[in-house]
């Protein structure tokens, strides 16, 4: 995985590379000390992965994510953040980013935020993942358009419970495929997008705890 990281301090910048170059998937192609120089970077090396800072002179890393999505529309960007407020997140989310990490859970939830968001899941550290169930928990959910096997029960519960989908292969005896398969076959039929709106879901229905 090819990756850009993108901070105003450089001492960020290092011990994200320090991070993530230790990954042996993983190898940091560029830098960036601001949104501008992000976006360009993005545009020059085409990475897998942006990692982006929210506040950054010049440009904001939510501006430069609707940038690098316009323009290099393959490249993942993962926010990473000192904020938890709920309008960063929703507002990284609408710019088009996977995911969104907390600053100070980087060195816990980095790597494995960057896999996630690679493989197409989206990612949210649990401080911002409990902002936005608590942000959407009284919206109106609407009820499957068919009824959900049990199998697809068991696997929506163990995606609220914060599970990844290797983890609920294993618990089920499943393999990887037939679990994204569950997934996918969840999100048809609650009409919803993503592993956050099945979470919201699965709460409201008490199959878990908030």
């Amino acid at each position: 995985m090819r990756v850009l990281i993108a901070d105003d301090h450089g001492i960020v910048r290092s011990g994200l590379r320090l991070l993530l170059d230790r990954q042996p998937d993983m190898e940091v192609v560029a830098e960036a000390q601001d949104g501008v120089e992000a976006v360009q970077q993005a545009i020059a090396e085409r990475p897998d992965l942006a990692v982006l800072d929210v506040g950054m002179p010049r440009m904001t890393g939510l501006q430069a994510t609707r940038e690098i999505k316009a323009y290099t529309p393959d490249t993942t960007v993962l926010i990473l953040s000192m904020h938890d407020d709920e309008r960063y997140l929703f507002e990284a989310l609408h710019a088009g980013a996977s995911g969104y990490v907390l600053k100070r859970e980087a060195d816990q939830d980095l790597v494995a935020a960057a896999r996630a968001v690679s493989r197409g899941e989206a990612f949210l550290t649990n401080a911002a993942e409990r902002s936005i169930i608590r942000t959407w928990m009284e919206d109106p959910s609407t009820g499957p358009t068919e009824p959900l096997t049990p199998r697809e029960q068991e696997v929506l519960k163990l995606i609220a419970e914060a599970h990844t989908n290797r983890q609920i292969a294993d618990i089920l005896g499943l393999s990887e495929k037939t679990v994204e398969s569950h997934r996918g076959n969840l999100l048809r039929k609650l009409g919803m997008r993503d592993r956050v709106e099945l979470v919201r879901y699965a709460i409201r229905r008490g199959l878990v705890e908030p």
